[in-house]
């Protein structure tokens, strides 16, 4: 089992960012290569994805904590893996965010670590949007 793990900071209320990471419907917004992210029934998710030149289709799962501000998440598999996302309060209206990424699949060079940290970066990025769009209704 191979681990990746990065964290970093995010100008955005943890309450506000862990909403809106936790509807798996907002994905595709930060998630590298993934194209569609549906909720099924209870914790199943249908997600689309263009890995490397192929369209890939399957569920995972996702388990918010809304009380913890963590979400863990993960799909079975040949790339079986699964992560935490842990979002924490640093002031209010600034929030760091943790993730661990978990993978029976080791990938030679950084591009894991690589998409990690820039799925966070992105994820940070929109939830400030995001947040920003909300408190102008």
């Amino acid at each position: 089992m191979t681990t990746y793990t990065y964290a970093a900071d995010a100008d955005v209320p943890a309450d506000v960012l862990f909403a809106y990471l936790a509807d798996p419907r907002n994905m595709p917004r930060f998630v590298p290569r993934m194209t569609s992210a549906e909720p099924g029934d209870g914790e199943t998710v249908h997600v689309e994805a263009e890995v490397h030149g192929h369209h890939i289709e399957g569920s995972a799962w996702v388990r918010p904590d809304r009380c913890a501000r963590r979400l863990a998440w993960g799909a079975e598999g040949a790339g079986d893996y699964y992560g935490e996302l842990q979002v924490d309060e640093i002031e209010p209206g600034r929030s760091r965010i943790s993730v661990a990424l978990h993978s029976v699949r080791a990938v030679e060079g950084g591009e894991v670590q690589e998409d990690l940290e820039q799925t966070v970066a992105t994820l940070a990025q929109a939830a400030a949007a995001a947040g920003e769009a909300m408190r102008g209704r």
